[in-house]
C-alpha cells in the first residue's frame, strides 16, 4: 500500500455511467443529474429500464431529449438486475465506466477525483471511495482533506479475504473500461454477490485504487433496498461470499501463467484461500455470539451458524472463540453475558466502520 499525494487532472477522459433502473422513476433525474455535473470529464449516461411498470420508461427518455449526453435502453420484459447491469454496460463507450443504481448519487466531482487517480496512475484498474449513507435528503459535502491510497492487486486481495466480505457497497466505484473488456461483466451466477466478484477478479489483473476523505458516492437506505441486511442477511452474506471466493479461487488456479501478466504465485492462491476461509469462519462464529444473545428468537441458531464455520474451515475447532461458542451451547449465557455481547457487538462495527472510513478495508 502506497499513499500519494492528489494531482491535477490534466487530460479530459471520458466516462460512461450506466444507471439500471427498476421502479425508481422518482428517484431517476437526480441520479441522472449528480452524473452529468461533474467537472473535468466527459460524462455519457446510458439508463437501463428493466421493464418497469411505472413511469421510469418515461422519465428516461424525457431526460434523454433534454440532454444528448443521455441514452435509454428500454428492456421489453424484466430480466433481472445482472443482465440489466450487462446490456447498460456492454454500451459503454469512455475509457471509464461506473454503475450508479437509480436511487444513489455520486458526489459533486467525484469522478473527476477517481479519474484524475487513475490517469496519474495507469497501472490501476480500480478506484473507490467513501459512501455516505442517507435516507431522505443527501448529506451537505463536509469539507475534507484528499488523499489517495494505490495497492498490488495481491496486497488488496489479501485485505478483502482477511475481511471475509464485500468492502465496497458500488456506487462509490470507478473501473478502468479496458479492464473491464478483459475480466468480463457481472456474473449471473452470483446474483448476490456478483460486484464483489468483480472488484476481486479486476485486482487478479490491476492495481486498486482508492480516493481518501471526501464522499464519492451517496448510497440511499430507503428500507427497500435490495441488499438490506438484517441479521438472517449477514448469514446470507457470509454464504454468498464464500461462493465468490471459492469461485475465484479455483478461477485463479485453473489460469496458466502468462509472461506478461504472471499472476498470482500457486503458494499465493493457496494463503489467499485459507485466509478468506479463515475469515468466514471466524465471521460465522462472531454471529453464532448474537445468535446466542437473541435466544431462541435467533434466526440462522447457533448450531446452524457453527456448522457453516466448520465447513468453511475445520481448524476453527482449536480455535479458542469455537470453545466459548460450545460453552455457551452447553450452558447458556452467564448472567450479564447478553449485555456485555451487545457493548461488544457496537464496539466491534464501530471500530471497523472507522477503519473502512478511512481507510477503505
Amino acid at each position: 500500500m502506497r499513499l500519494h499525494r492528489p494531482r491535477p487532472l490534466r487530460t479530459r477522459p471520458t466516462v460512461s455511467v450506466v444507471v439500471p433502473c427498476y421502479r425508481y422513476g422518482h428517484y431517476l433525474p437526480a441520479a441522472v443529474a449528480s452524473a452529468l455535473d461533474q467537472p473535468g470529464v466527459d460524462v455519457e449516461v446510458i439508463v437501463v429500464d428493466d421493464a418497469s411498470p411505472d413511469d421510469s420508461a418515461a422519465v428516461a427518455h424525457a431526460l434523454a431529449a433534454a440532454d444528448p449526453r443521455v441514452r435509454v435502453l428500454v428492456h421489453e420484459e424484466n430480466r433481472g438486475h445482472i443482465r440489466t447491469y450487462n446490456d447498460g454496460l456492454a454500451l459503454a463507450r469512455g475509457e471509464y465506466v461506473a454503475l450508479l443504481s437509480a436511487d444513489d448519487l455520486l458526489t459533486p466531482g467525484s469522478l473527476t477525483r477517481a479519474v484524475a487517480l487513475m490517469e496519474a496512475h495507469p497501472e490501476v484498474g480500480l478506484t473507490y471511495g467513501y459512501p455516505e449513507t442517507f435516507r431522505d435528503e443527501p448529506p451537505a459535502a463536509a469539507p475534507a482533506r484528499e488523499h489517495w491510497t494505490v495497492w498490488d492487486g495481491e496486497e488488496w486481495l489479501a485485505r478483502v479475504c482477511g475481511r471475509g466480505r464485500n468492502i465496497i457497497v458500488n456506487p462509490e466505484a470507478l473501473m478502468r473500461t479496458s479492464v473491464l473488456r478483459r475480466i468480463g461483466g457481472y456474473d449471473p451466477a452470483h446474483p448476490h454477490a456478483a460486484d464483489m466478484q468483480l472488484w476481486m477478479r479486476a485486482a487478479a489483473i490491476a492495481k486498486v485504487g482508492r480516493v481518501n476523505g471526501p464522499a464519492q458516492a451517496c448510497y440511499r437506505d430507503h428500507g427497500a433496498n435490495m441488499h438490506h441486511t438484517q441479521f438472517a442477511g449477514a448469514f446470507l452474506d457470509l454464504r454468498e461470499s464464500r461462493r465468490v471466493f471459492e469461485q475465484f479461487f479455483e478461477e485463479l488456479a485453473a489460469q496458466p501463467a502468462q509472461p506478461a501478466q504472471p499472476g498470482l504465485a500457486p503458494a499465493r492462491v493457496t494463503a489467499l484461500r485459507e485466509r478468506a476461509r479463515s475469515a468466514l469462519a471466524r465471521e460465522a462464529l462472531y454471529l453464532a455470539a448474537n445468535a446466542h444473545r437473541l435466544g431462541a428468537s435467533a434466526d440462522p441458531s447457533p448450531v446452524d451458524l457453527a456448522a457453516f464455520a466448520v465447513t468453511c474451515w475445520p481448524p476453527v475447532v482449536g480455535t479458542r472463540s469455537w470453545q466459548v461458542n460450545e460453552r455457551r451451547a452447553r450452558r447458556g449465557l452467564r448472567p450479564g453475558e447478553r449485555l456485555l455481547l451487545a457493548g461488544a457487538d457496537e464496539l466491534r462495527w464501530k471500530v471497523r466502520w472507522r477503519r473502512w472510513r478511512r481507510w477503505g478495508t
